[in-house]
């Protein structure tokens, strides 16, 4: 009997000990580790649903509509509740082979098996119906409404506005702690990637109840802990797409980049890179051979010539010259220097000029583009002296502006000549920098700054293609963060007489035929030399009293600066201060001509020789 009693409180125990320890991990479970248990509890209930947020819309100066957003839908899945045996209905309902499902539930799994992750994107609506009709044989299948790219004007304006694309998995890698997951959409050049975090907006969340088969049932808490997204900022730019889509379509079949800058503020009214692309083309699959012309054709369309594109300013450096030697008073304004059609330089050697010019002043010699003289202006000087007054102007480095692909071009200095030429160089090295030529080059952004600060009197504004940031929903408004204007340091009394030289570049030189109706303008062309066929240059301003407009603009490999680039700004210009284009029968036969519709001579003269000329 004795035994008996031991053996049973031996069991109570026993009993009470097993009792005693599961009262205490109740205890740890339900009040010390509560919040480590509880969200792994609610997690295999509670499923949390991203809202994407509106990504800002982009208007132009004028506040037309260019970029919106129109809705994609896409279809999720999280594999943890996917069952393989439905790989199959899955493919056929999506209409792709088997292959491709497994290939995307692997990555999706790799990503995270318990989140959902994007499956397949840009669904077409009849597609979606047939899945949302068979979704409660799909466990684990959903949906994310997305949005893509829509872009409402004529103008591309790729290069400006940029693309957004697929998340790639070394941007995911680095953007993971700013909220990006894979499949979510960003900014991958220009404006689009520049602006990408004000743009993108603050994600939203929905949190839904799901049963075992990860199907969605009901709001968790009837939406209590819901959170709403919030749109990203709208971008108000600069740009006129009149004014763009009409470069653009001027520069069908040539290659080249145009820039149009407002010379009192800066602001960039057109940028035109060519060949270009449909940015549209990223707002949907990109098939692999449009891939590869992209980003592998001799074409290269996805590269900005625009601000990237570096050569020799030709003749449109003369002003330039002009200025620097009027400031240092290497001449005086009335002074003169004789052209008998070269500059001789040391034993027998000659720098040739186009013609024989005479006696000739600072104004005559822009007008008439002489060679002689800016020679003789560059040999008064010294490269660095040369070098210092063109980074005023913003030569030899990047502007500080919300374009993020620029190159700085080259100004050479003695520094820059004692590292390329080691064994020694003269002023026969250095003398063609006097006319834009030898080791030297800038863009086509720089040049239109450079010529915008002669339209103004002599202050570098940093050129900038948004005016504003504003989010609609809030009306909460932000203003690019410029740098403040730059001066030159360059006498008034100098830009003036200059400005004078390039009016008559307009009026009785090689811009004659170039000149906008009833708008006195000032310009330069310019001809840069080359292996091939020269590169056509030429820098405008308008109107000449009041301008509002600048303009500088680079055809490659198509002759004189008059013939090609000279017309494509001289429309510009009338586009963007009159609205359109006059119908006189002069300029009937320019258009036609920078179209290749014809070139047979203007109506009513004779062939002019003012077009074979820089």
């Amino acid at each position: 009997m004795e035994d008996y009693r031991i053996r049973v409180r031996f069991f109570i125990g026993i009993i009470a000990g097993v009792l005693v320890l599961l009262g205490l991990r109740l205890v740890q479970l339900q009040l010390v580790e509560s919040q480590v248990y509880s969200g792994t509890s609610r997690d295999n209930a509670v499923r949390e649903v991203r809202v994407q947020p509106a990504r800002g819309v982009i208007y132009d100066r004028n506040g037309t509509l260019m970029v919106d957003n129109e809705p994609i839908y896409t279809v999720t899945v999280t594999p943890q509740y996917f069952e393989e045996d439905r790989i199959g209905l899955l493919a056929d309902l999506l209409g792709v082979p088997d292959s491709v499902v497994v290939r995307k539930l692997r990555a999706a799994r790799q990503w995270s098996a318990f989140r959902p992750s994007p499956l397949f994107q840009e669904v077409p609506f009849e597609v979606y119906s047939r899945l949302q009709e068979n979704l409660y044989r799909l466990p684990g299948v959903s949906f994310e409404i997305r949005q893509k790219r829509r872009y409402q004007t004529a103008a591309r304006a790729a290069h400006a506005l940029g693309y957004i694309r697929e998340i790639s998995q070394r941007q995911l890698e680095a953007a993971r702690s700013r909220g990006y997951r894979q499949g979510d959409l960003i900014g991958q050049t220009g404006l689009e990637k520049y602006y990408e975090d004000a743009m993108r907006g603050t994600m939203g969340s929905e949190f839904v109840l799901v049963n075992r088969f990860g199907r969605e049932v009901m709001p968790f808490r009837n939406g209590l802990e819901d959170t709403p997204p919030l749109s990203g900022y709208d971008l108000y730019l600069t740009l006129d797409h009149r004014v763009q889509a009409l470069a653009e379509s001027l520069f069908v079949n040539k290659r080249g980049g145009a820039v149009a800058i407002d010379p009192q503020t800066g602001e960039i009214l057109a940028l035109v890179s060519k060949p270009d692309y449909d940015p549209d083309l990223f707002s949907r699959t990109v098939p692999p051979e449009v891939w590869t012309y992209l980003t592998r054709s001799p074409e290269r369309p996805m590269f900005n010539r625009a601000t990237m594109s570096g050569m020799p300013p030709g003749s449109t450096w003369k002003p330039f010259m002009a200025l620097l030697a009027l400031q240092e008073g290497l001449i005086r304004p009335t002074e003169t220097v004789f052209c008998p059609g070269y500059h001789p330089l040391g034993r027998g050697r000659m720098f040739r000029c186009m013609h024989v010019h005479g006696a000739i002043n600072v104004k005559q010699a822009i007008q008439h583009s002489c060679n002689t003289f800016f020679f003789e202006m560059m040999l008064r000087t010294d490269v660095n002296t040369f070098s210092d007054y063109a980074h005023r102007f913003g030569f030899g480095e990047t502007a500080p502006t919300d374009l993020l692909e620029q190159a700085p071009g080259l100004i050479p200095d003695s520094a820059y000549f004692n590292r390329t030429y080691p064994r020694g160089w003269t002023v026969g090295y250095s003398i063609n920098l006097g006319i834009g030529q030898g080791d030297m080059t800038v863009t086509p952004l720089q040049l239109a700054n450079y010529v915008a600060t002669i339209a103004n009197g002599g202050t570098l504004h940093a050129p900038h293609l948004v005016r504003k940031l504003v989010r609609a929903e809030t009306g909460e408004e932000r203003r690019p963060d410029l740098p403040p204007p730059r001066p030159t340091g360059i006498r008034p009394e100098h830009f003036q007489l200059v400005r004078e030289g390039m009016r008559l570049v307009m009026e009785q030189g090689t811009g004659a035929h170039l000149q906008i109706p009833n708008i006195p303008s000032g310009a330069k062309t310019g001809t840069a030399q080359n292996a091939g066929k020269d590169h056509s240059i030429f820098i405008m301003f308008a109107p000449f009293e009041n301008p509002q407009i600048a303009i500088g603009i680079v055809v490659e490999n198509a002759g004189f600066g008059g013939t090609a680039a000279g017309p494509i700004a001289s429309f510009m210009a009338e586009q963007y201060l009159t609205g359109q284009i006059a119908t006189t029968p002069q300029r009937r036969w320019l258009l036609n001509r920078t179209l290749n519709l014809r070139s047979d001579p203007i109506p009513g003269t004779e062939p002019s020789t003012d077009l074979a000329g820089d």
